[in-house]
């Protein structure tokens, strides 16, 4: 199968911006909540390249006070700030913009949350920095930020996408790895839709290690594949898929937690994020698919040697977030 050369190329490439710095493809995250009438904590999170924070700062409106001095930090690999203002006649219908954004790679993730329950959430960029708060969504605004979080949420998600990149290696039969990837949807779609309404819960670091190993089982099969018989994750791969695609449903649940909820239109906000990670994951599988048959009219690869070495290369990276993961505990 000469895809297998484009997809070592695209491996080589997550393995590239795992160990490099990748730092500032996370998004910044602004979070404020209101605490009494016009005060609002805020919560400010900037991811950090190495011990050097990016430059990014948040401008709030004029009529805004500090009422307390900011308490910094840093905390998984970004740094933090947190402090209260008071803004005389709210926030409603006034711009926050975060300076410095123009001239960065990273987005920001802003939160505004009212007594109330209304919530709005926003995603700003390069070419859009500001934001006018409104205090509550419409259903296509939550519709479209929720399903635009999902995207980009898989398609910056490494192991996520490592483990799929897995599942594609192992199967030769297109037909069956329609069905294994409709497994694995099926599975994560489950916990997350339970872990983001509250009825299901796994502590976050035990989930993210445990989903380095089940890249790491995928990585041994790989090399174990031969001309005996088959493995049962090569006969009943949707099995295996499943399985582990009710775990890493609680990593995309995290990620959710984070984002939040809007009170009034919860449903909508967990179909579309989930609907979202989806598109992102047809995006990838496409990708990869298309690409390997683009590659395969140019080139002429030995399959096992390839394979070997794709399957060692998966399990090294697997491996080094596995340790780092559990060293974090």
């Amino acid at each position: 199968m000469t895809r297998l050369f484009f997809i070592v190329i695209v491996v080589l490439q997550f393995f590239s911006a795992a160990r490099a710095g990748a730092d500032e493809l996370r998004p910044a995250y602004l979070a404020l909540r209101e605490v009494a009438t016009d005060e609002f904590s805020v919560h400010w999170k900037v991811p950090a390249a190495g011990n050097l924070r990016l430059g990014l700062s948040v401008a709030l409106p004029e009529a805004c006070a500090s009422k307390s001095e900011p308490v910094r930090g840093m905390a998984g690999g970004a740094f933090f700030e947190r402090w209260s203002v008071v803004c005389p006649g709210g926030l409603k219908g006034k711009a926050i913009r975060i300076d410095g954004l123009r001239t960065s790679f990273t987005d920001v993730l802003a939160r505004v949350e009212y007594r109330g329950g209304s919530t709005q959430v926003v995603r700003l960029g390069a070419a859009s920095p500001s934001f006018v708060v409104t205090g509550a969504q419409t259903g296509l605004d939550v519709a479209t930020t929720y399903m635009q979080l999902g995207i980009e949420h898989i398609l910056t998600s490494l192991d996520h996408l490592l483990f799929v990149l897995a599942l594609i290696l192992l199967i030769d039969n297109s037909w069956v790895l329609v069905k294994t990837i409709t497994a694995f949807t099926v599975a994560h779609s489950i916990t997350l839709a339970g872990a983001a309404l509250g009825y299901l819960s796994l502590p976050q670091k035990p989930v993210e290690a445990t989903i380095a190993l089940s890249i790491a089982f995928l990585a041994v099969e790989l090399v174990k594949m031969g001309d005996g018989p088959k493995r049962l994750s090569q006969t009943y791969p949707w099995i295996v898929a499943f399985a582990f695609g009710l775990l890493h449903g609680f990593g995309f649940a995290g990620a959710l937690k984070e984002i939040g909820l809007p009170q009034a239109d919860v449903p909508l906000a967990l179909l579309t994020f989930n609907l979202g990670v989806e598109v992102g994951q047809f995006i990838f599988v496409v990708g990869v698919v298309m690409g390997g048959q683009a590659a395969a009219q140019l080139f002429t690869i030995a399959l096992r040697p390839t394979r070997l070495a794709t399957a060692y290369l998966i399990g090294t990276i697997s491996l080094v977030w596995l340790i780092s993961r559990v060293s974090a505990f």
